[in-house]
């Protein structure tokens, strides 16, 4: 669902159409989108998941000349790389077994346009080298052809990893982080502009209000304090979740702090209830062993126990999440807020085995 806001004015540091928060974070944001709109150069949106990185990128697209031609959207962690080459390159009848007719990648689907590469940073190696190529010399083959395509196409990446700590573990080119990287947007998480909470608790109201024929358009006491309060480790679409629930949920007119989940109104990050999970106590101590395994081994450089020690962390928190699990993939990344492809392949990653 696009966030609706007010219609945009010409100061370069008023709110994007489409786009809620007025908040000095969010400001420069807008002023650094304007800008770089205008132009033809390639950017990079960095953020944590559910910060909108998509409504960024739709936002450029809609403030540059491309504006009339098409915006192809690609979430490259949904995909095993053999179907996400077809997918972006197309392919000619016989590339493969299942490839019974010529298929238009989104590259050329979105030929004078903008393409936006989601989750850039599950890309393999080979397909990075790929994507660099379109990017320098602006062409590329479908798969199992010979022919070579023009393209003319903005793209405009975003990860929510730090790039620069997967071109050092070896697992994202330096080569394509550069070219990607011309103009970087970083997003803020949520808790860094609780001053747009409100706002944004206003959007959704009127819009799942309207959805639903419902009419909560009060805030009890104390309730929007909790919510300013939190964490918010999903950021706004974990917002916009709690709100939908507060507005199916509610018996009057008003939203209460009893619509809310315990963990926004206790202050505390939500985890997942299964008893044999980690809990928000056990995983913590968890953080700081795995940190302190990571120093003693890699020493005083903390320029290289960085990506390091985000990798042990992330490891050990999936190995133990799949365990309470029963090894169900599906369920598993459900809890961990990520989709299965990109489970998977952190699962293959790791050496942690494929149960399914």
């Amino acid at each position: 669902m696009a966030i609706i806001g007010n219609s945009a004015t010409n100061h370069p540091n008023s709110p994007l159409p489409g786009i809620i928060g007025n908040s000095p974070a969010m400001r420069d944001v807008y002023r650094i989108t304007r800008r770089v709109a205008v132009s033809n150069a390639s950017v990079l949106v960095l953020g944590e998941t559910g910060v909108g990185k998509e409504l960024i990128a739709g936002a450029v697209h809609q403030l540059s000349h491309r504006s009339g031609r098409p915006f192809v959207r690609v979430n490259c962690g949904a995909l095993s790389e053999s179907l996400l080459e077809s997918e972006l390159f197309g392919h000619v009848r016989g590339a493969f077994t299942g490839a019974v007719t010529n298929r238009t990648g989104r590259f050329e689907a979105a030929q004078g346009g903008t393409i936006f590469l989601d989750e850039i940073n599950s890309t393999s190696l080979t397909l990075q080298v790929k994507l660099l190529r379109v990017l320098q010399e602006k062409e590329f083959e479908r798969v199992g052809d010979t022919s070579t395509l023009r393209t003319d196409v903005r793209i405009i990446a975003a990860s929510n990893r730090d790039l620069m700590g997967e071109v050092r573990e070896g697992r994202f080119r330096e080569d394509l982080y550069w070219r990607l990287n011309v103009v970087p947007i970083e997003i803020p998480a949520l808790r860094e502009r609780r001053d747009d909470i409100p706002a944004l608790i206003s959007h959704f109201l009127d819009y799942y209000n309207e959805l639903n024929d419902r009419y909560v358009v009060h805030i009890g006491p104390g309730t929007m304090e909790a919510l300013q309060d939190y964490h918010w480790p999903g950021n706004v679409r974990e917002l916009q979740n709690y709100v939908e629930r507060a507005v199916v949920m509610a018996e009057t007119d008003e939203l209460t702090t009893d619509l809310l989940p315990d963990c926004v109104r206790n202050g505390r990050t939500q985890m997942a209830p299964d008893a044999d999970g980690p809990t928000p106590a056990n995983f913590d101590s968890l953080a700081r062993n795995v940190v302190q395994a990571g120093l003693d081994e890699i020493g005083q450089d903390a320029g290289d126990a960085h990506g390091s020690i985000v990798n042990r962390v992330e490891r050990e928190l999936i190995q133990q999440i799949l365990q309470a699990c029963g090894g169900v993939q599906t369920k598993a990344a459900a809890r961990l807020g990520m989709n299965r492809n990109t489970l998977h392949k952190k699962i293959k990653e790791y050496g942690l085995g494929d149960d399914g």
